[in-house]
């Protein structure tokens, strides 16, 4: 078999010709979350309604505990007032990162000064042992 013509492939393979059109692609610009207010404000909601139902279950719940005197009760107890403590740990996440999402700039972190975590001295133990030396003649100079 010889190799055919590329240009008969078409043929060949009995399939129409494909036109290639150029087309351009054109950037868009992101649209800003406009669904983002919505959603914090449900978010919100469900989450000061879970507190409430909570702190009214808590009382319930001590209530029933202590007419019953049983550890198990208190554990309960003890249990649902970590969940509702939780949730409103949530609440201040949610409200912190949602100031995070609105502000222009992310909050810079304010550095301690400046950090080295890693360092290495290239040169050999006499090199090392200068600089050493020559560092607490200094030291013993300013005292």
């Amino acid at each position: 078999m010889e190799p055919k013509n590329f240009k008969n492939l078409e043929n060949e393979f009995n399939i129409q010709k494909v036109e290639i059109v150029e087309t351009t692609i054109q950037k868009v610009e992101d649209k800003p979350n406009t669904h983002l207010d919505k959603d914090y404000e449900e978010i919100r909601t469900n989450l000061k309604d879970i507190i409430k139902r909570g702190a009214e279950a808590i009382d319930g719940i001590l209530l029933v505990a202590s007419e019953t005197q049983q550890p198990r009760a208190y554990e309960v107890v003890a249990t649902l007032i970590k969940s509702v403590a939780d949730v409103n740990k949530d609440l201040l996440t949610m409200h912190k990162q949602m100031q995070d999402l609105k502000s222009d700039q992310p909050q810079q972190k304010q550095s301690a000064g400046q950090i080295t975590n890693n360092s290495i001295f290239v040169g050999s133990t006499s090199d090392l042992q200068a600089i050493i030396k020559g560092r607490m003649d200094q030291l013993r100079q300013i005292e």
